[in-house]
């Protein structure tokens, strides 16, 4: 049996908004001249929407009654859902212009290493509870070559990272300063007395590193020394390091405003590193929204307070 014509399918692809714009005029104004002037534009304008509209949707959509026009059966049933699908995007439009933290209820997504989730944002969070209570903050982790396409996509809002990372696509900024420290258990038997270099050589050492292998800043300094340090362990984050520091007579190296989260002894290094610079990063596709310039405002804020000790 043939379908009917109304119950052809309407290709999605083909769908205009501006054309449902037209559509609640002509519904509204009951006539083309008037809807053409609540629009501002021309009556033949006007008219060529409205072919579009009923090829697109296989219906006459109004019919002609003496001198003004009758919606159809199949325009009385969609009307509602498109002026709710037009006053949506409306109140999108406003809403990327304005911003209230005080309810807003956006969820903003992180991706960082231990800085961020261990020293930043338990102070975020804090300062989020009484200026939007409504906002959220996810971390999780997202691989470097990710980064872009991630934050592209919107799945992604910021990106804080201790190295520089180049991309044109990329807006960034410096939040935070830091020095690497030597972390080591209370009352270790070889620093009662302090350390030195012959000391931090002698010691083994936890090295942290996302890579398998290869020299990281403290490597490459010591390097410049003519020395080598007893790398017997590696690990990939910063935060598990200090469960295993606490048991052994392992040191290890670490930024100064994680160091100090623990009842562990922290020592100055025996020879100079420069500081650390810590950095965050966004999409320039963001760079001028309001929530998320916001946003950056508070994370600026909250990483004043990390100033080398």
């Amino acid at each position: 049996m043939e379908k009917s014509r109304n119950s052809l399918p309407v290709n999605l692809n083909r769908i205009d908004l501006n054309l449902f714009a037209v559509f609640d005029a002509i519904y509204t104004a009951g006539s083309l001249t008037k809807a053409a002037d609540v629009l501002c534009i021309t009556q033949p304008a006007v008219s060529n929407s409205l072919a579009r509209l009923r090829d697109m949707l296989s219906d006459p959509l109004f019919v002609r009654t003496g001198h003004s026009m009758t919606p159809t059966p199949v325009a009385q049933n969609i009307i509602v859902p498109a002026r709710e699908a037009l006053k949506l995007l409306r109140t999108s439009v406003q809403d990327s212009h304005t911003f209230n933290p005080l309810t807003s209820e956006k969820a903003f997504n992180f991706a960082s290493r231990d800085l961020l989730e261990v020293s930043i944002m338990p102070r975020l969070m804090a300062r989020l509870q009484s200026a939007a209570p409504g906002i959220s903050l996810t971390n999780y982790e997202v691989n470097r070559p990710n980064v872009v396409s991630a934050m592209a996509s919107g799945s992604l809002d910021f990106f804080a990272d201790a190295s520089t990372f180049t991309d044109a696509h990329l807006c960034k900024q410096k939040i935070a300063d830091d020095n690497f420290v030597v972390l080591a258990r209370k009352n270790h038997p070889a620093l009662t007395e302090g350390i030195n270099l012959d000391i931090f050589l002698r010691l083994g050492h936890i090295n942290v590193s996302q890579r398998k292998s290869g020299p990281g800043p403290i490597d490459i300094a010591l390097d410049k020394l003519g020395k080598r340090r007893r790398i017997v362990m590696r690990g990939q984050h910063f935060l598990t390091v200090p469960s295993t520091v606490v048991k052994t007579d392992l040191i290890t190296c670490m930024p100064y405003h994680l160091a100090k989260h623990y009842d562990l002894d922290i020592f100055e290094l025996p020879f100079t590193l420069p500081p650390i610079e810590y950095f965050l990063y966004w999409h320039v596709s963001a760079d001028h929204d309001q929530a998320h310039r916001w946003m950056r405002e508070q994370i600026l804020s909250v990483a004043q307070a990390f100033q080398p000790h």
